[in-house]
């Protein structure tokens, strides 16, 4: 059995080195969990004799970000997946994916909201997307193979297209 030398100077150098790196690293994933996961196939027999036509699909995402402690956040990917083919349900799959992060302490206060709107989902949607393929393939139709999202583009349509909209129309009413 090996024992680990902590005498070693240098290496104790190294050790409180890594853990100051860490600290100062303007973005850490803590944990990465399934909060809720849940598919519904109502009517399987029916789906099954049913011509293989493509269904229409509807999805939607929210992101949610909620502190829990100091420059720790929860982040929440809320995932719906709904299956029709003409007015008949195939499948509904709901999963709620969350992250827990740590934001550097010298991360400037203005770019905590993009890391955490942008970064934290981008680091978190891979293993949404899979969960949601498998999900979809276990539950006896093709796999759900979600296309990437630019959450780049979807914060900037969501918060700064509205805040810079609101700011043209104040400075046009006060004119």
């Amino acid at each position: 059995m090996a024992t680990q030398n902590t005498s070693n100077p240098k290496k104790q150098a190294t050790i409180e080195q890594t853990k100051h790196e860490l600290s100062a690293a303007p973005l850490t994933v803590m944990a990465q969990y399934i909060k809720d996961f849940s598919f519904e196939n109502p009517n399987p027999l029916q789906t099954l004799k049913e011509s293989h036509e493509a269904p229409e699909m509807n999805l939607n995402l929210d992101i949610q970000a909620n502190p829990v402690e100091e420059h720790i956040f929860e982040i929440t990917l809320h995932l719906k997946a709904e299956a029709k083919r003409a007015s008949h349900t195939l499948f509904i799959a709901e999963l709620q994916y969350a992250g827990t992060f740590k934001i550097g302490e010298n991360v400037p206060k203005e770019s905590v909201h993009p890391i955490l709107m942008i970064e934290c989902p981008r680091l978190l949607f891979p293993y949404a997307r899979l969960i949601i393929a498998n999900m979809t393939r276990e539950g006896g139709f093709p796999t759900l193979a979600l296309t990437p999202i630019d959450f780049v583009e979807l914060y900037r349509k969501q918060y700064i297209e509205p805040q810079q909209q609101k700011t043209a129309t104040v400075a046009k009413a006060g004119s």
